[in-house]
């Protein structure tokens, strides 16, 4: 094997002892060299074979986990863990999780304020809306100046008398309307032909041939 191998091949049996022996967590070749891979560039076969040394050398555990290897560090290397530091331990894991959810909670606000503000007018798109209604204030402005100096309004007395008026018309449209029926009807009943007939000899002409419609009352 030549020197730069050997070196490449020392390189990442180092790489993977670290990497275990700081996780302290089982592991296949394939989630070793998942893990490492992008920071690291190895390949799968140099993965796979460092490991299997590392195991041959007893630097590392080797375990058959159904039909595939499992590595992690010997825990012979560690210290004795009393019972009141796992309870500590414990403590940490409950502390550190409610702080996650905390902070979980807290990114859920942000990206929700953060999709708020996206979704929101830009400094320039405002500006120019705000000129827009200016523009349409201003124009809203003058016509109503215009409004108070025109000089034909119609004071409260005339509109009254127009809605007095157009009542009084509409209920002698309405009259003459249901006489004009009743005539019409009594007629037909010895008239030979259709009404319709007897409408075009005479030359009536209905409220209906021009889509007129009465008013409510």
């Amino acid at each position: 094997m030549s020197k730069g191998r050997v070196e490449a091949a020392a390189g990442a049996a180092g790489i993977l002892l670290r990497y275990l022996q700081e996780q302290n967590r089982p592991y296949s070749s394939q989630d070793v060299f998942g893990n490492l891979q992008r920071e690291h560039g190895l390949g799968k076969a140099v993965v796979v074979k460092t490991l299997e040394q590392l195991a041959q050398q007893g630097k590392i555990k080797e375990k058959m986990y159904g039909k595939q290897k499992i590595y992690f560090a010997d825990q012979d290397q560690f210290d004795m863990v009393s019972d009141a530091d796992l309870q500590g331990l414990d403590g940490k894991i409950v502390a550190l999780t409610a702080k996650m959810q905390s902070l979980q909670q807290s990114c859920r606000y942000m990206e929700a304020e953060l999709k708020e503000l996206s979704s929101a007018l830009t400094t320039p798109e405002m500006q120019k809306e705000i000129q827009e209604l200016k523009k349409e204030c201003a124009g809203y402005r003058e016509r109503l100046k215009n409004i108070k100096a025109a000089t034909n309004h119609v004071t409260p007395e005339e509109k009254e008398q127009v809605y007095r008026e157009r009542q009084k018309y509409c209920k002698e449209w309405r009259k003459r309307k249901r006489m004009a029926t009743e005539l019409s009807d009594a007629i037909l009943e010895g008239y030979p032909k259709s009404k319709k007939q007897f409408f075009e000899e005479v030359g009536i002409e209905t409220d209906e041939d021009y889509n007129v419609t009465l008013p409510d009352p």
